[in-house]
């Protein structure tokens, strides 16, 4: 939009559309609710991965105890079943850890990422629009500077002119 816009000759500035800028910064703006539809997203799988790591817990448990009440005569196979249950709930137990901490991990990345892709985003557009100010601040300054200049050669002119019509009046003053 920068590169296609006016250049104010012998100046480094351009004049920019305010309404694509605005529209520009309008459709930045919209964008973001799918970065954050993404971390949300990503929050919803790591709830789903939680519940089916605890369901699958759950079922080796209850398989384990279904297990023990079946040898409940025999002590040794018992207490064999109860470390092996007692083995496999920590096992679970510690990659539901795990796959919870990187998730949280992967959440907070994208939180980050998401965080920081918008200051830079705005931060980016005040720049801009302060460098537009400053180009457009500028411009006025030299259209009016012109126009001062133009006056001053009118009047001039006009004294010159008025001189030479009543050249007793050296004054060039009304009476």
């Amino acid at each position: 939009m920068i590169l296609s816009s006016f250049h104010i000759p012998l100046t480094r500035r351009t004049v920019v559309d305010e309404e694509k800028l605005l529209d520009l910064l309008d459709f930045i703006r919209m964008s973001l609710p799918q970065a954050f539809a993404e971390a949300a997203s990503i929050i919803q799988q790591k709830e789903e991965i939680l519940l089916e790591a605890e369901e699958y817990g759950q079922r080796i448990v209850d398989a384990a105890q279904a297990k023990r009440t079946q040898i409940l005569d025999e002590n040794d196979i018992i207490r064999q079943a109860e470390r092996e249950a007692e083995q496999i709930h920590r096992k679970v137990q510690q990659e539901c850890d795990a796959m919870m901490q990187e998730t949280l991990q992967e959440i907070d990345l994208q939180r980050r990422q998401c965080q920081q892709e918008l200051e830079d985003m705005r931060q980016r557009a005040v720049t801009e629009a302060q460098q537009i100010e400053r180009g457009a601040d500028e411009y006025a300054d030299s259209v009016l500077e012109h126009i001062e200049e133009d006056l001053n050669e009118m009047m001039r002119i006009i004294r010159n002119g008025r001189q030479q019509l009543n050249p007793n009046n050296s004054s060039g003053k009304k009476k």
